[in-house]
């Protein structure tokens, strides 16, 4: 699908005396709409711009995709504007929403405290997408449901896109916005797994029973749909370290971090930031005030660890890491608490094996050997890292235009998003979002990615500044 823009005189006068960049952007989650959108408001000349994702609608992404209208996002509206420089505008979005006001009690100053489900904030960021597209009249976007599997630098430094339709004339930038990459199938089809005989004639006599794989909020949003939608079975959690997620706390949690320099042994760093939350509690605040201002220092603390003190924490600190940084909100925790006190839910620390036609085989922690835990159903909950095997980073890193981050969570970029290839940027190549988690933490977040996208955007602005390419 092909929307062009309605070109004025003047614009279809320079389009003939200059030809407009060509920029690709894979994937159409929030990582994909938020470059969109950046492009849109920053790039002040006429461009072409082409989406690419396999899924026919205009959805995706763990930000916006739900299969439910009541999923709770896990960031406060004040964390999630999409507009530069204007952290308000979500909250103005949702005081301008007649709707929205009519079903939420009034707020002061506005919702900017609150949690909204993820429909909400998908049609705030189709919106602000929308509107920035009807507001460029020299930009053509075209809309593709392909499967991009290589990419490949051809004359003059553009791009060929390689995917399962026609072929295309070269982009001067390609943007990859696939969030945690290729989409596991298995995990998706986790709904459709066929009871096994066996365990329908054990449902006779014994309670239903689901496997839920994972430890992160998509755990937590799957078994409170679950309940939410009936089901009354018992619920195993299962999860290699153990850790669920925090809460939120019902007050602001303003950032907040204490001004000594930080140390540089990560056995240390650990003991200044828990030292630090001790005190914040002594003085009426939050451990979460304290997480929410670690964030500020967390890109230059990162790059500040050698090489093996970052394997250490990926390997012994990233779960607990995640389970304070990726908080839920208060009224969803005791839900989850309230679940796990019933007995309800049970949580099991250990080691996924495989899955078995009646459940799955766990390695439970401490032990050497397994243990088979039948289940009705296992649903995979996991967020997988990128698979850098998939033929689309393959055709990158055997081309020598990207290389993994050094601990092979993704590919290694800057802070802009460009990737980089022994320290040197790949110029016009560029991954937004948790692709790049390996070199910038906290880049699954909402506010993390916005910056990024807008520095992209820069990037592009400054690279065909101030006019397009001559013929």
């Amino acid at each position: 699908m092909t929307v062009q823009g309605f070109f004025s005189a003047r614009t279809n006068a320079a389009a003939s005396a200059y030809v407009m960049p060509r920029i690709a952007v894979i994937g159409r989650g929030f990582s994909g709409m938020m470059m969109a959108i950046a492009l849109l408001k920053t790039v002040r000349f006429p461009f072409h711009l082409q989406l690419f994702d396999p899924n026919s609608s205009v959805s995706g992404g763990q930000a916006l995709a739900s299969g439910h209208s009541s999923e709770i996002l896990n960031s406060r509206v004040r964390d999630l504007s999409v507009s530069a420089g204007d952290p308000d505008d979500f909250n103005q979005w949702l005081s301008s929403n007649a709707p929205f006001r009519s079903a939420v009690p009034a707020a002061i100053p506005g919702f900017l405290q609150i949690f909204v489900p993820k429909s909400i904030f998908s049609d705030y960021v189709y919106q602000r997408f929308s509107e920035a597209f009807s507001s460029r009249r020299d930009v053509a976007v075209q809309v593709r449901s392909e499967t991009v599997f290589g990419l490949r630098r051809v004359r003059g430094g553009r791009f060929v896109v390689e995917s399962d339709g026609a072929g295309d004339a070269p982009f001067d930038m390609v943007v990859l916005a696939t969030g945690y990459g290729i989409a596991d199938r298995e995990a998706q089809a986790g709904d459709l797994v066929t009871v096994p005989t066996a365990v329908r004639a054990r449902r006779l006599v014994s309670r239903p029973h689901t496997i839920l794989l994972g430890s992160g909020l998509r755990v937590v949003d799957r078994l409170l749909q679950m309940r939410e939608n009936g089901y009354t079975g018992q619920i195993t959690i299962v999860s290699r370290r153990g850790f669920l997620p925090q809460s939120h706390t019902r007050n602001n949690a303003d950032p907040v971090f204490p001004a000594d320099e930080m140390p540089d042994k990560l056995s240390e760093i650990v003991r200044f930031i828990r030292r630090a939350c001790e005190e914040a509690e002594a003085n009426g605040q939050s451990w979460q005030s304290v997480m929410n201002g670690l964030r500020k220092h967390a890109r230059s603390l990162w790059r500040s660890l050698p090489a093996g003190q970052k394997q250490q924490f990926n390997r012994h600190l990233r779960a607990l890491y995640d389970s304070h940084r990726n908080r839920l909100p208060e009224a969803l925790h005791v839900r989850l608490n309230q679940e796990m006190a019933e007995g309800n839910t049970l949580l099991r620390r250990g080691h996924f094996i495989r899955r078995t036609p009646t459940g799955l085989i766990l390695r439970p922690a401490g032990r050497q050997e397994t243990e088979q835990l039948y289940a009705d159903d296992v649903i995979d909950c996991r967020c997988q890292a990128p698979d850098l095997n998939a033929p689309l980073l393959r055709s990158l890193i055997d081309a020598g235009l990207a290389v993994p981050d050094e601990l092979g969570l993704g590919l290694a970029v800057d802070a802009a998003g460009a990737l980089e290839v022994n320290g040197r940027s790949t110029e016009g190549l560029f991954a937004i979002g948790p692709l790049g988690l390996g070199s910038l933490p906290d880049i699954d977040l909402v506010p993390e990615i916005v910056t990024q996208a807008y520095a992209a955007a820069e990037s592009v602005a400054e690279r065909f500044h101030p006019q397009c390419k001559a013929v």
